[in-house]
């Protein structure tokens, strides 16, 4: 089992315009900015119920639940004199736009619409050691596209070269397709500590690119 040492200040906070709908995704720091601007406030889950918060306000839950209500899933950020959980969902209190009904197709969402899995050995690897394959290669007139790039490691990159799968006697483990929601959101979606953002992600707003 993989141990992460990320700093809670890494984690991903979900951003949700006035009207309660999900827009961007943003770090930890960028959060807090927003809420010491009071720019924002946070959105919690409480007993099947939501609540908003200010900093101020915020801040003192922390001390409460840092002292009788911790939870595994649950990060931290010390202070000198206190402890504030990071919150998992804020609001801008004067944004009202919509989210662009679009997903971005470049690297770092190829990755995780394969999950970091190389198409053709089938293992996992870091982001730094995968590289992107054009299935049909670019010297035969393979395009950028969903359906023409896969992640691969860079072993089995340099094995099959020029080529297409056929000729070089490989199989790719899935047939890719362009995805039907966000590939980003839903590994993080797989992460117990963001489980508090399936109700502003629903079907109908998966399909939106928030990073």
């Amino acid at each position: 089992m993989n141990v992460s040492l990320a700093s809670p200040l890494d984690s991903s906070v979900l951003v949700l315009n006035k009207m309660f709908m999900a827009v961007h995704v943003i770090n930890v720091r960028r959060a807090f900015i927003l809420l010491i601007k009071d720019l924002a406030e946070v959105v919690s889950t409480e007993d099947g119920q939501y609540a908003t918060y200010d900093f101020t306000s915020w801040r003192e839950v922390s001390e409460y639940r840092a002292k009788f209500f911790r939870k595994a899933e649950d990060d931290w950020v010390r202070t000198v004199s206190c402890e504030i959980q990071v919150p998992r969902v804020i609001r801008l209190t004067e944004y009202d736009r919509l989210p662009k009904q679009s997903i971005k197709f470049n690297r770092k969402n190829i990755f995780a619409r394969d999950n970091n899995q190389c198409q053709y050995c089938g293992k996992k690897f870091p982001m730094s050691e995968l590289s992107l394959d054009h299935i049909l290669p670019r010297s035969q007139g393979g395009k950028n596209s969903w359906e023409n790039i896969v992640c691969a490691c860079v072993s089995c990159n340099v094995r099959k070269g020029g080529r297409t799968p056929k000729q070089a006697n490989m199989i790719l483990i899935r047939k890719p397709e362009k995805p039907k929601r966000s590939p980003s959101l839903s590994l993080k979606l797989n992460n117990t500590k963001y489980q508090s953002w399936r109700t502003f992600l629903d079907n109908a707003y998966w399909n939106v690119e928030l990073e």
